[in-house]
């Protein structure tokens, strides 16, 4: 389906009543940005989705209970890389919850912010304790703005290459309605969300639970459908902040019709985040998409194409460009999708590879010059219904190794 949405450049300040900032603190030994904070300036409603890893750093345990206990009125969110206080025990759970505090006792917290409406999120090297000298010193020395979103997206980034932002428009009671955001990762990004952190803002009134629902859905469609290299990581989080500085009308709560507008818009900043991810993969030099059609539901088209995506042998072919088709078919088969192998239908970049579970005849060079480029196009046809779903990744390569292999070296 076209995108409805007009290429927009925006961040998490692009929705009205938000600020943001980024700064320094001495947590990497780089000496980049470290520490920042987005907050908004009038209450607001939140929701959240969390790692599924059962190995859960500090941060996510914090704002699962600042959530849980306040039922979402989350209005900051307040960040550092460098260090993902992950494994770090109650110090560990202590450290989170003073990030907290040192944002709600510093100048960059409005009047009326409490300790329960702020998220915490952190991402970096897993079990080491965090500096909270250093780290407490810079949410203090925070600068937030209104246009800070960029600062504040420098501040999350570890080995990505890039900064990861997005924005979408939609008119509702004859506003222009904002949702914007602002993410990171490019490694352990896997199925059911990874080492990535997604901050997204929104001037739309939005009830708690209706905000939370759509959340869920966005994320199973975009974040969830990302693969780089097949490992969970502890900080997995996304955040959503609804205030609603341009919302004239009660706040959504799903029976309205303004409410498809907003759950598009929230969906199309997911979805860009996402991709983003996919495209600045450690290492990689090949942005894979994997369109999966004609199987028996939407979930289990959502399995088959996770499985390609994130199959080390295709990524590997690849890399190569190498029209290998039955590492496609086997990763579909292992998917725990039902399958028809009779009816399985390949393509690699809008050519037929296979048709009725047998391969066709095709040009091999004419296969491997359609995989050469930085974006290849694999198609899975199951021919067993009407569910369908895209996954991303990327290509793997010997960089990398080389990243992982000295991380903390």
């Amino acid at each position: 389906m076209a995108d409805p949405f007009a290429p927009f450049s925006g961040d998490c300040t692009s929705p009205a009543g938000f600020l943001a900032g980024g700064g320094t603190c001495g947590l990497k030994a780089s000496n980049r940005p470290d520490v920042g904070a987005i907050v908004s300036t009038r209450p607001a409603t939140s929701a959240a989705t969390f790692t599924t890893n059962l190995v859960k750093a500090a941060p996510v345990l914090v704002s699962r209970e600042h959530l849980q206990v306040t039922g979402g009125t989350q209005r900051a969110i307040v960040f550092n890389s460098g260090n993902a206080n992950a494994a770090t025990g109650t110090q560990g759970i202590a450290d989170a919850r003073q990030m907290a505090f040192r944002f709600c006792d510093g100048p960059g917290a409005p009047h009326g912010v409490i300790v329960d409406d702020v998220f915490v999120a952190s991402t970096g090297v897993i079990g080491v304790p965090l500096n909270m000298d250093r780290l407490g010193a810079g949410i203090a020395n925070l600068h937030l703005t209104a246009d800070g979103g960029h600062h504040a997206v420098r501040a999350m980034m570890t080995t990505d290459t890039v900064p990861k932002a997005a924005a979408a428009t939609f008119t509702a009671h004859g506003r222009t309605v904002t949702v914007g955001g602002i993410a990171k990762g490019a490694a352990m990004i896997a199925p059911h969300m990874a080492t990535m952190l997604a901050f997204l803002t929104t001037d739309a009134a939005v009830e708690a639970r209706y905000l939370q629902s759509v959340l869920t859905r966005a994320v199973d469609a975009s974040f969830n459908m990302i693969i780089i290299d097949g490992d969970m990581s502890t900080n997995d989080t996304c955040f959503v902040i609804a205030n609603g500085a341009s919302w004239d009308g009660a706040p959504l709560d799903g029976s309205q019709a303004e409410c498809a507008a907003f759950e598009a818009a929230l969906g199309h900043v997911c979805g860009e985040l996402a991709r983003a991810m996919a495209r600045d993969g450690e290492g990689a030099t090949k942005f894979i998409i994997v369109d999966v059609a004609g199987a028996a539901t939407v979930a289990d088209a959502r399995r088959v194409a996770r499985a390609v995506a994130g199959s080390n042998l295709t990524k590997a072919a690849v890399l190569g460009a190498d029209p290998n088709w039955g590492r496609i078919a086997c990763a579909a088969g292992y998917s725990g999708a039902p399958i028809d192998p009779n009816r399985l239908e390949i393509a690699i970049g809008g050519l037929t590879l296979v048709r009725d579970g047998v391969a066709v005849r095709y040009d091999l060079d004419a296969a491997s010059a359609r995989m050469k480029g930085t974006e290849v196009h694999i198609r899975v046809g199951l021919h067993l219904g009407d569910g369908s779903a895209t996954a991303w990744g990327c290509d793997l390569t010997p960089d990398y190794v080389r990243l992982n292999s000295d991380y903390t070296t």
